[in-house]
């Protein structure tokens, strides 16, 4: 286990193309939701950007902190922390001023039977943040699930491409960004709105929910037979470089990585490394939700971990019996029930 760790580890070091972007940035980082999946990665990696940089940039995370250790794992780094619900008005206005923000802040599983609080975190919250932050830049996370689906033979949404949401859940994200392009045109905010999916590390993403069905001998629906994934460490990197992009009206941009990759071929990539026939049910649909992130690609370069690196960490991780999170992706669902 250690040697896997150990590859994994430096799968998340900062880039110099990243050290070099945070220094040149002015003012401190406060991330708002960093308690999520990918918030405390974000926070690690910026910090040890902002340290081999050598500078004095306080990096500061906000969350309810429901996770028993966080907090503490995250002041152990040098990071930050405030406990707060960003719903409840004063403690949001209580928050301390930072030129840099980046908004996590969300809700997606579960959100079936909990509509009135899915729209409420994805859509009211995120006004009352523009305005509170109207002074900042902000990099705010949002998702491939705004676009409809897409053929497959056609590579994926731009970011022209009109949104369609299915469903309540991106509906209410495409209400997220609507406020903040609002807000940027109101208040002159640099925004740029991160249409991210989807993020894979060794605890969780479609990769993992692939590789444990495998694994366990449970059958894979092909309905949603084509996605994109990224490695987690560099979609954090690219959130913090995309710091530089943010512009007036606000700026769109898709990440993901370059491949519209087969879930039929992924599984069969992990049934080797596992020695197991993969199980599949249902047909591949000629319509998938998919992204085309080239813009993406000239801003920041291709991610730095492939498709393939992606799938013997995290094959080799689970054969280590490596922790992982039990937060399935739900990405064959084709209707927008989360």
């Amino acid at each position: 286990m250690k040697n896997i760790e150990d590859v994994y580890q430096n799968m998340l070091l900062p880039s110099d193309d990243l050290v070099s972007d945070i220094a040149r940035l002015e003012g401190d980082i406060i991330i708002l939701g960093v308690g999520g999946k990918m918030g405390p990665a974000l926070a690690r990696l910026a910090k040890q950007a902002v340290d081999k940089a050598g500078l004095k940039k306080k990096i500061i995370g906000v969350s309810r902190f429901s996770e028993l250790g966080l907090e503490d794992e995250l002041k152990q780094l040098g990071i930050e922390t405030i406990t707060a619900d960003l719903l409840e008005e004063d403690q949001l206005q209580a928050l301390p001023d930072a030129k840099n923000v980046l908004y996590l802040a969300g809700t997606k599983f579960g959100t079936t039977g909990k509509e009135s609080f899915t729209w409420a975190m994805n859509s009211y919250l995120p006004g009352r943040v523009a305005q509170k932050y109207k002074n900042s830049r902000i990099v705010v996370f949002s998702t491939g699930n705004v676009y409809p689906l897409t053929p497959v033979a056609q590579g994926g949404a731009v970011e022209d491409r009109l949104p369609e949401p299915v469903g309540e859940y991106a509906q209410s994200c495409l209400g997220r960004e609507r406020l903040f392009q609002y807000y940027t045109a109101k208040n002159h905010t640099p925004v740029l709105i991160y249409r991210l999916n989807y993020a894979n590390d060794v605890s969780y993403g479609v990769l993992m929910d692939i590789a444990k069905a495998v694994d366990q001998g449970n059958p894979i629906d092909l309905r949603m037979g084509n996605v994109n994934v990224i490695w987690q460490g560099d979609a954090n990197e690219m959130a913090l470089r995309a710091l530089h992009h943010c512009e007036v009206p606000a700026k769109v941009l898709n990440i993901t990585g370059p491949e519209t990759a087969s879930v039929r071929w992924i599984a069969k990539e992990f049934g080797k490394r596992f020695n197991k026939t993969p199980l599949f049910e249902n047909e591949e649909n000629p319509t998938a939700l998919l992204s085309n992130a080239g813009e993406s690609f000239k801003l920041f370069g291709y991610p730095k971990v492939s498709l393939v690196n992606m799938i013997e960490v995290l094959a080799a991780w689970i054969q280590h019996g490596g922790k992982t999170i039990n937060k399935p992706t739900h990405f064959q669902e084709r209707d927008g029930k989360f």
